[in-house]
């Protein structure tokens, strides 16, 4: 067993920093605590930068956020038990939404693990409760696992399906020393991504390059691959939809894109009527169609391309499974079809216009009003620009009506888990993981979850805009009230005066309730070394 450090050799905790950064993390998002202390003692000269939230709910959100805009894992510090009961939430929509968060908790002394005798902070069995929501668990038995844990860890959330990994370490390891220096300690390499067999490919790409009217479909995994799935489109002139969580990852003004409108009936048509659909690292789920229920009917062959081979028979099972790396398949598929064709990519972009221009027939009510406001919010957002949106009637309608450009910069919580409160604290995340401009979108309803992170952001002094969809109230859950015939209750709210509210926090706050203001209101904020609270008060 480990003795607690009393020479020059490092402690568990130095080791765990030195890894970390050996592991290119370079920044952790957590709140210290009783039971944490000598893991903080490991961070100063770690070259880790330490950001602290209000909430462990804010530092997950945070973390889920640093993750989706720079495709690396976000990594938090708890406490604990309440540390890791109060990120159970946050912890829940990364896993959801496949996104890779490594979560280092605190656990009771060995000794007293299991045997309820009262302590502080003291679970039963405190990995149960983040067992329905990571994709491995482990609790350190000795120092000297650390390395090994570690390394497994990375290789899950960079070789796999990616999800939360959770690594308890018990308190009285963290002093504890480790065999060796610093320098002695290394990652391990990152493994070649999985592509497939040359015969699944040429079987692919003989079905594909037959096919008539094939549809190309993406989802969230595809993050990494928007040139590959572009040139495929090419070579196919085959339209392109993206779900909520792929959004972006083809340019939506590629003429052969259809962008994130999944739900919508003359998509759904194309789509079944298709001769050939590839799906790619998507989960073909309710989720990615904005809650329809019912899945396609696919009347032609499916090809299914994605890295966990659950996932190939995950809703739909497919004529052709393609476990791999999805830009590897596609590099490959690319390699072996004909270049495209120009008139054959004309008519498709013909075609796709007028379903998309039918979409618009089908929005809900209410739509028509902001659209307005989602126009002057895609001026203001820069072509680079990051979006981080929440559960609120403006994001349901930017969802759909505003274009991306880039791969990584849709980032919303209205798909898979649907939790409230994300998008403030996802924002700040978003923005400390590069120089990519990011504006977050939130309700009046949702920001109350987790306003006490815009003191966080506040303290970066981060030039982050928040716009506040204030209709007091949970309008969206109203809305469906009045449409079930089913009378209002606990859905409208005493909400605060949120400017005052962002200047109490040494934010600045403004009003604005026309869509023409957003484009100052948000250039005013970029010029600021602080976060400002845009209020849209909602007629």
């Amino acid at each position: 067993m480990s003795s607690v450090q009393t020479g020059n050799r490092p402690s568990c905790a130095q080791v765990l920093m030195h890894l970390l950064r050996q592991y290119d993390v370079d920044t952790v998002f957590g709140i210290p605590g009783v039971h944490t202390i000598e893991l903080y003692r490991g961070l100063p000269g770690s070259g880790l930068t330490h950001i602290t939230p209000r909430h462990e709910q804010g530092a997950a959100f945070m973390a889920d956020g640093y993750a989706r805009a720079s495709g690396k894992p976000g990594v938090c510090f708890l406490i604990t038990g309440p540390g890791v009961t109060n990120a159970a939430t946050a912890m829940a929509q990364a896993y959801s939404d496949s996104i890779p968060m490594l979560v280092i908790s605190a656990v009771n002394r060995r000794e007293d693990l299991g045997m309820g005798r009262g302590r502080l902070h003291e679970l039963p069995r405190q990995q149960d409760v983040s067992r329905g929501f990571c994709i491995w668990q482990h609790t350190l038995s000795s120092a000297e696992q650390l390395p090994e844990v570690l390394a497994r860890a990375f290789q899950m959330m960079r070789a796999g399906r990616p999800g939360p990994v959770h690594i308890e370490i018990p308190i009285d390891l963290f002093p504890a020393e480790m065999p060796g220096n610093l320098k002695d300690y290394k990652a391990a390499p990152a493994p070649a991504l999985p592509g497939c067999n040359g015969d699944t490919i040429a079987t692919a790409a003989q079905w594909l390059g037959e096919a008539q009217r094939p549809v190309i479909l993406l989802g969230g995994g595809a993050q990494h691959c928007g040139d590959q799935a572009t040139a495929l489109a090419e070579k196919l002139s085959a339209p392109v939809f993206q779900s909520l969580a792929a959004k972006g990852i083809v340019d939506e003004r590629h003429p052969l894109c259809g962008g994130a409108n999944l739900s919508f009936s003359g998509v759904r048509e194309r789509i079944e009527n298709a001769d050939v659909v590839i799906a790619i690292a998507t989960e073909l789920a309710e989720t990615d169609r904005n809650l329809a229920r019912e899945n396609y009917r696919f009347g032609g062959r499916l090809i299914r391309v994605d890295i966990d081979p659950a996932q190939l028979v995950c809703n739909a099972n497919p004529d052709l499974g393609i476990c791999g790396d999805a830009k590897a398949v596609l590099e490959q598929l690319n390699l072996t079809l004909p270049e495209a064709n120009p008139q054959k990519n004309q008519a498709t972009s013909d075609e796709l216009a007028q379903i998309i221009d039918g979409c618009r027939q089908e929005w809900w009510p209410g739509s028509e009003a902001r659209f307005p406001w989602v126009q002057a919010l895609r001026e203001a957002l820069p072509e680079d620009g990051i979006l981080v949106t929440d559960s609120t009637q403006l994001a349901y309608n930017t969802n759909h009506a505003l274009p991306l450009y880039q791969p990584r910069s849709h980032i919303t919580c209205t798909t898979g888990y649907g939790t409230l409160g994300f998008a403030l604290p996802a924002a700040v995340g978003a923005a400390l993981s590069g120089s990519r401009p990011v504006i977050g979108l939130i309700g009046d309803g949702g920001i109350m979850f987790t306003l006490g992170e815009l003191a966080a952001a506040v303290e970066q002094k981060l030039a982050l805009p928040i716009l506040v969809w204030n209709n007091s109230g949970y309008g969206e859950i109203r809305d469906f009230m009045d449409e079930a015939a089913v009378a209002q209750e606990g859905v409208n709210l005493q909400t605060p005066d949120f400017v005052a509210l962002a200047k109490a926090f040494g934010a600045e706050g403004c009003r604005i309730d026309k869509p023409e203001q957003l484009g100052s209101a948000v250039a005013g904020a970029w010029k600021r070394t602080t976060p400002t609270v845009i209020e849209i008060t909602v007629p």
